[in-house]
């Protein structure tokens, strides 16, 4: 009988994290995959059903459920320093990336033939953000009243503008009380990242294998671990004070960390809220362009944040107007930290818990009906960048007039075709329309 893996060494695990953040494209489905097919398959550290067992866990909370996996997966192997290295390293490579390309954008975004590659690829950002709309809600509208949840949450955004949080909290309560009174509305259906089948050769840390000693519940470790959380938050609140627009960003930031139910699709219009009408970071466009810079760099597609970070301390000249790189820098590394701090202590804090229940975790009613309005969010927001670049001269009083852009249009829906109909990958889709907007640069 073949026997378990050897434990890996800490620098062993630290070279398979780093060399995560550098490939993990994709999203968080092609992430996960990528993890499941080398930890599960390949490297045998953890069996099928523990690491769908951390993977339900992770789905249930706000945040970017692939680099939380990552940190519940590093924590189980070499404790909290595992969990931290891995979550670090798995957003590391795409924030000093998209703070790069971020800086080409800004310092060289007036160039046509880079002006012509944006213009490829906003309307395959509304292509992808459809087509994230219709994935989703195949998914998770599978009885007429999860439908009509979706409806209304369009409705509530598009029509009468109510906030993205009033949304989530209201849809949580609908499922809570639905839950009770018609639990059959709001039960999920089968995994969708599937269930375990064949029996692996023996994991490391396989199904019977019983919890490592610091995976136990310890309040003593639960204290410190939120007591340092803490003090990490309101010591760097605190030296942000002499910059207004950093420590404003530190506050947004934290709240947009504990919305994201639903993926960064479904916090984006809360972001665009904040970051554009609200601070004026960044204008409209400018968002968009940063969500296609987030879809073409590894790590989770809330790392856009970072672009937000950057531009908004760019354009606010914080350092003085010498020092924009320096300004942009600091402000995209602000975003990060803000963002993802409270997915290491959802883990770090929560795990204990979760290894001691394992068999027993379940989707909550809550968990459902908030996903079922996150569907009408994401449509919300496909039709407000679909506004902004079809229609690229209306206003808000006259939010379809100044004619079609016609060729943006027919980038959209050869996109969203490529997509939907012909499977292709979403970066193999922005090549394309990037490439096609250059030559319209280059013979226009």
């Amino acid at each position: 009988m073949q026997a378990p893996p050897a434990h890996p060494t800490f620098h062993e695990a630290f070279l398979y994290w780093l060399r995560l953040g550098f490939i993990s494209f994709g999203g968080p489905a092609g992430q996960i995959a990528v993890m499941h097919a080398e930890l599960v398959d390949q490297r045998r550290w953890i069996s099928e059903q523990r690491f769908l067992h951390a993977l339900n866990y992770c789905m249930v909370l706000p945040g970017p459920e692939a680099q939380q996996l990552a940190i519940y997966l590093g924590w189980l192997l070499h404790r909290t320093w595992g969990g931290i290295v891995a979550g670090v390293l798995f957003v590391l490579p795409s924030l000093f990336i998209l703070a790069g390309l971020t800086w080409v954008y800004l310092a060289f975004g007036d160039v046509p033939a880079v002006k012509g590659i944006f213009d490829g690829i906003k309307p395959a950002v509304v292509a992808i953000v459809v087509f994230a709309a219709w994935r989703i809600g195949a998914r998770a509208l599978k009885n007429r009243v999860l439908q009509a949840m979706a409806a209304l949450s369009f409705v509530a955004l598009f029509g009468f503008g109510v906030p993205f949080p009033a949304i989530v909290l209201a849809a949580g309560l609908i499922g809570l009380v639905g839950g009770r009174v018609a639990p059959q509305h709001f039960q999920t259906g089968g995994g969708g990242h599937g269930a375990a089948q064949a029996r692996h050769a023996p994991a490391l840390i396989d199904d019977d294998t019983p919890a490592p000693p610091h995976a136990r519940f310890r309040w003593g470790y639960l204290l410190a671990l939120v007591g340092v959380a803490f003090g990490l938050w309101v010591g760097m609140v605190a030296l942000l004070l002499g910059q207004p627009v950093l420590h404003h960003m530190g506050i947004f930031f934290t709240k947009a960390a504990l919305l994201t139910f639903g993926g960064a699709y479904a916090v984006l219009p809360y972001v665009y809220q904040g970051g554009v009408e609200t601070h004026g970071w960044l204008t409209g466009p400018q968002m968009m362009d940063g969500l296609a810079l987030g879809e073409t760099t590894p790590g989770p597609l809330i790392m856009v944040v970072a672009f937000v970070g950057f531009v908004g301390a760019w354009t606010k000249e914080i350092f003085g107007p010498d020092a924009l790189a320096a300004a942009g820098m600091a402000g995209a590394a602000v975003a990060t930290f803000f963002t993802f701090l409270p997915s290491f202590v959802f883990i770090l804090a929560g795990a204990p818990l979760v290894e001691s229940t394992r068999g027993n975790l379940k989707f909550t009613a809550p968990l459902t009906g908030i996903t079922a309005a996150v569907v009408g969010v994401i449509l919300n927001l496909a039709v407000f960048f679909g506004w902004h670049v079809v229609w690229p001269r209306a206003t808000a009083a006259a939010p379809f007039s100044g004619g079609i852009e016609v060729f943006s249009a027919a980038v959209a829906v050869v996109a969203f075709v490529a997509l939907w109909h012909h499977k292709q990958d979403v970066l193999k889709v922005l090549a394309v329309c990037a490439g096609m907007g250059l030559l319209r640069s280059l013979i226009g």
